[in-house]
């Protein structure tokens, strides 16, 4: 039995499609503004950012902190958050003793679904993300590098959701560059929302997004917004992850020659070699070159 989803659950959809279902933690203790105000200011600066509140879809979400600052404190951000607009991500609030007990129940229930999915027995690298908004704000478009449980606590949201690998909503250079973490972000394009899956979410509702499925968010005029994303990956989004990887260091030396590789998600076989078998390669190759690039300059060092 799950703690915290309900069923209905769409098993076989997990890293396919979107869909939606509801969630059972509505008036958890650790998801109170109260709370909330006691535990952000005393978590480390790198995992809590706010901006002023965003209003463009192609606005660089992980810039937003940077480019967009809303000129207050944290602590002065949470108690007007109301009024404020203003947008707050808090990146592992499990790090606090109130989320410990959530966070165990999510990964419990999470591992629950990928074995009944068939794709794991647990649920790998898993982190909360907490998102906190004022009335209106956007979410920009992005992806994320990770699977994605996102349930609304407080608040209401209409969220757009692609189905992944669509090449007309995110191309595969940049999906390819987005998980190798280089520095070029998934480009927005407004002719793409034809292909969005449209959902409009009050407590108590919750959405699947896939590994690097495209999205974006649009809060309710009426109330702040809550929101808790579980992040996560299985055996086979780690899997891809490598092939994307792998793409990214092809694409460049292929395109010299007039050439691209195949784009992932096209042909299993091949993204199983590019990640099993070329991707440890490649890793081989740097760590060698990085060896000896470190032998050298210690040999051309002088006494």
């Amino acid at each position: 039995m799950l703690k915290c989803f309900c069923e209905p659950f769409d098993y076989d959809a997990i890293d396919r499609h979107p869909f939606e279902f509801r969630h059972q933690l509505v008036g958890h203790p650790a998801i109170s503004l109260e709370n909330l105000g006691r535990v952000l200011p005393a978590l480390p600066s790198d995992q809590v950012f706010y901006s002023k509140g965003l209003t463009d879809l192609g606005i660089n979400f992980d810039r937003a902190h940077l480019d967009h600052p809303n000129g207050m404190s944290i602590e002065q951000t949470i108690e007007s958050i109301q009024t404020s607009n203003s947008y707050i991500a808090v990146s592992k609030p499990e790090a606090d003793p109130s989320f410990k007990e959530l966070f165990h129940d999510l990964i419990d229930d999470v591992s629950a679904v990928i074995r009944r999915r068939g794709t794991g027995t647990q649920a790998l690298e898993p982190t909360l993300w907490l998102f906190i908004a004022s009335p209106g704000a956007i979410t920009p478009f992005h992806c994320d590098r990770y699977s994605n449980f996102l349930m609304q606590f407080r608040g209401s949201k209409d969220v757009a959701i692609f189905k992944p690998w669509n090449d007309e909503v995110i191309t595969p250079e940049d999906c390819e560059a987005w998980v190798a973490r280089s520095n070029r972000t998934p480009t927005w394009r407004p002719e793409a929302d034809r292909f969005a899956n449209k959902y409009h979410f009050k407590p108590g509702e919750a959405a699947h997004i896939p590994f690097v499925a495209g999205h974006y968010v649009k809060n309710g005029m009426e109330d702040v917004s809550i929101t808790l994303s579980f992040f996560f990956h299985t055996e086979d989004t780690l899997r891809m992850s490598r092939a994307l990887a792998v793409n990214h260091r092809l694409r460049s030396r292929m395109q010299r020659i007039g050439m691209e590789p195949t784009p992932i998600g096209r042909s299993r076989r091949r993204d199983v070699f590019k990640a099993d078998v070329v991707h440890p390669l490649m890793e081989k190759v740097a760590d060698l070159l990085k060896s000896r690039k470190s032998e050298s300059t210690s040999g051309s060092a002088g006494p």
